[in-house]
């Protein structure tokens, strides 16, 4: 064995070991001039730093969507950061569990969080202890990064200052003889009942020179700005900040109330008192006042700590410190003015206090918490210590008879729901973490979002009145939705508008609306099939479905669920699956189409350009159009072609002009005044123009398999793709069939196989005729 290696091993392990324990504390007066140059991480309580947490792992982007400017609902908020990455079992929160997080980190912010315990409350296996786990993980492993330190008190009573030195050599022998009493009794049978070694005598003869001061840590973890009294306090910080945005803030909004409020612990404040009794000036006691960071271990329970039902309450529910008591005694020549008593919960004071499921002891627990709750005070003795920390707790719905009975306590509770997962994105990515991203490769494109479709249908209540009363005839959407729309609130739900609703109710779907669904989701996903059922049942299907030769499609997802298992089809709502085959069917015949279209699409933006010139002209005008240069001649045979594409071939004379004169309104009122002339925005891209042209190439994708589908040879060309006797085939049919598979791989994700199928799929099932119209 190379000794120079394993020195050289040894000595980089304790470099790194000291660099990461090293806790540097400094004194108050150095701590003020942190605070004065980053006031807004260092003035921080835990309810602001469990905000600027969430903030620090979650990314959020708004849709667009001109049609509101309040698009919060719709907002997509990835958590990946918080509950997945650098975990030992993920937590994966659907867009509905993700936006009430973020509104609770919000409101933690803006100072809404005191006097209150927030329960999250969930049905068993929606995943909750992963859930706070992964929370508290991050949390305290945030909490002990620079982005989210905060600083505790440290007081260093200095001997020579207080006087020990001088007066010590001239002390009785009888004073000195004091400090080496055997210990008390009940610290006696304390140590005996436990098996530890007593404390030696007290005899500071030993350390008095080595060490000049005694340092008391605050077992409360104050922040060091409530050493200073709370008369003093506001004067104070006035005059160290100056005039800005961070002062308004500090002296006007809820969130820094507590710097006003808040006062020191009694151990703090009793040493503060003593030593102002003692000492000439107030800078002398702030001498010894110093700072250092406030480190989180969950282990030891300091900052957070949790509570499991069996873990069983302490005995002795006040703590003390008997040797560092007599030091504290001995120095302040009085043993009543300061007492080193404190309870368990001071421990996790400015940190988190958590109870995993309000059972056994944890309902004691909660029960304690009643009266801390409501005062911010607890009684150690006959000491009143003060809590200040965020109080969590996880709950089952049965279980809330628990705190039924405290009628008190009900306006103190904050209920955070976590339901079963409502959004087909997130149940797909549980599916992936469990069995491995590959499973994607065993499907046809949207038959695993459908079968985790299936799996929500067992979780939603019918339709809620504000889809009722935004959907006034379900009864149009019967080829592409369940006549509960179910399927149409998944969508919502995934902060997806389909593709396949008309304009009228596209245009229906304000923000007010938005809001209302959302709102009633908050009833939902509390029955039906659990987590842990669905990746049971998901994993059963893939073994009996996946092979290498064949891809999974629908109808082996509906067959196994309405034959194979028929007892979990009898949880699924009526006709739920046959609707979920015909929007199926739907979109897969719309990408078929897509990847079909082969249209000259800049000769198509001259045709929305002089329409949407035209529609201003009087009939029978002849003008240049000053967008493409063109002349136009205003005729009904003008518009009558191009309005078969914008309106549909049977639209009536009537309806076409009353569409001409709508066009022309929007243009005059916002694409030419607002966009263009105020705006200078392009015509191309002005939502008129946009829109027109959705519309116009809408139309062109309905008829475009038509030639196609009445060539034999088309289906069998597909067929015999990559293989020699494609080549055996036309040129033209050579042609569009390599086109139609290209854009299926670039533009939809489908694989070589998976194009293949989905197209015969298409064509053998006459799927453009049973959409036609």
């Amino acid at each position: 064995m190379n000794m120079e290696k394993i020195t050289s091993a040894m000595a980089r392990l304790n470099e790194q070991i000291r660099s990461e324990e090293a806790v540097d504390t400094i004194p108050f007066q150095d701590f003020i001039g942190l605070l004065a140059e980053h006031p807004e991480s260092v003035l921080r309580n835990v309810f602001q730093v469990f905000h600027d947490m969430i903030k620090h792992h979650v990314t959020g982007e708004a849709h667009n969507d001109s049609r509101d400017s309040d698009l919060g609902e719709f907002m997509d908020l990835d958590f990946t950061s918080l509950f997945v990455d650098e975990t030992f079992h993920p937590f994966f929160a659907d867009r509905l569990l993700a936006k009430r997080l973020f509104k609770l980190a919000e409101n933690m912010r803006h100072g809404a969080q005191q006097n209150k315990i927030y329960i999250f409350d969930g049905p068993a296996g929606c995943g909750k202890s992963t859930f706070l786990n992964n929370l508290l993980l991050k949390f305290e492993a945030y909490a002990n990064t620079e982005q989210g330190l905060r600083y505790e008190v440290v007081w260093r009573l200095d001997r020579k200052v207080l006087g020990w030195y001088a007066e010590d050599s001239k002390a009785p022998f009888s004073g000195r003889l004091q400090d080496m009493q055997p210990p008390p009794e009940n610290l006696q049978r304390d140590c005996s009942r436990n098996g530890r070694d007593m404390p030696p005598l007290l005899d500071d003869s030993i350390d008095r020179e080595a060490e000049p001061y005694i340092e008391i840590t605050c077992p409360s973890h104050d922040h060091p700005i409530l050493i200073i009294t709370k008369s003093f306090r506001s004067t104070f910080l006035d005059e160290l900040f100056k005039n800005d945005q961070f002062k308004w803030r500090l002296f006007t909004e809820k969130e820094y109330g507590w710097v006003f409020k808040d006062t020191s612990c009694t151990i703090c404040s009793s040493i503060y008192e003593a030593l102002i009794r003692r000492l000439k000036t107030s800078n002398e006691v702030f001498d010894m006042v110093h700072a250092r960071p406030y480190r989180f271990n969950r282990r030891l329970g300091e900052g957070i700590s949790v509570f499991n039902p069996g873990d069983k309450p302490l005995r002795n529910h006040s703590m003390t410190n008997p040797m560092l008591q007599r030091r504290i005694n001995t120095l302040l020549k009085d043993s009543n003015q300061v007492k080193y008593l404190f309870s368990q919960y001071a421990k996790t004071n400015n940190g988190i206090y958590a109870l995993m499921d309000i059972k056994s002891h944890n309902v004691e627990r909660l029960m304690e918490l009643h009266n801390i709750i409501s005062e911010g005070l607890h009684k150690v003795e006959e000491i009143e210590e003060g809590v200040n920390s965020m109080f969590i707790a996880l709950m089952n719905p049965e279980d809330k008879k628990n705190v039924a009975g405290l009628p008190s306590f009900s306006d103190r509770i904050e209920f955070i729901k976590i339901p079963y997962v409502l959004d087909r994105r997130t149940e797909v990515e549980i599916y992936r973490s469990i069995f491995g991203k590959l499973i994607d490769t065993n499907f046809l494109p949207r038959v695993l979002n459908n079968f985790a479709r299936v799996v929500m249908s067992t979780r939603l209540d019918s339709p809620p009145p504000a889809l009722k009363q935004w959907i006034v005839d379900p009864a149009v959407y019967r080829r592409y939705c369940d006549e509960n729309m179910l399927l149409l609130k998944m969508e919502i739900y995934a902060g997806h508008i389909p593709t396949w609703l008309n304009e009228k109710d596209r245009n229906a779907f304000t923000q007010k609306v938005r809001g209302k669904i959302l709102s009633e989701a908050e009833f939902e996903g509390q029955k039906g099939l659990s987590g842990r059922d669905s990746i049971r049942i998901f994993g059963d299907f893939l073994s009996r479905y996946a092979r290498p030769d064949k891809l999974i499609n629908m109808s082996e997802l509906c067959l196994y669920f309405s034959k194979e298992r028929s007892e979990l089809g009898k949880q699924i709502p009526g006709e739920f699956l046959e609707s979920l085959h015909d929007m199926y069917d739907y979109m897969v015949l719309e990408e078929v189409k897509d990847a079909m279209y082969d249209y000259n699409e800049s000769e198509i933006s001259r045709t929305i350009k002089n329409y949407m010139y035209a529609v201003n002209l009087d009939m029978g005008a002849s003008e240049t159009c000053r967008y493409t240069g063109d002349r136009i001649e205003v005729t009904e045979e003008f518009f009558s072609p191009i309005e078969d594409y914008l309106m549909g071939e049977q639209a009536r004379h009537s309806r076409r002009l009353q569409f001409r004169e709508d066009v022309q309104k929007t243009y005059v009122s916002k694409t030419l005044t607002q966009e263009i002339l105020v705006g200078a925005t392009p015509v191309e891209q002005t939502k008129l123009y946009a829109d027109l042209l959705e519309r116009y190439i809408h139309r062109l994708k309905e008829k475009v398999l038509d030639p196609f589908l009445k060539n034999e040879n088309f289906r069998k060309a597909i067929k015999d793709y990559n293989h020699a006797a494609f080549k055996t085939y036309d040129n033209r049919i050579r042609r569009d069939v390599t086109f139609l598979m290209k854009n299926l791989y670039d533009h939809h994700g489908y694989s070589a196989q998976g194009a293949k199928e989905v197209c015969i799929y298409v064509i053998d099932n006459d799927l453009p005729q049973r959409f036609a119209g």
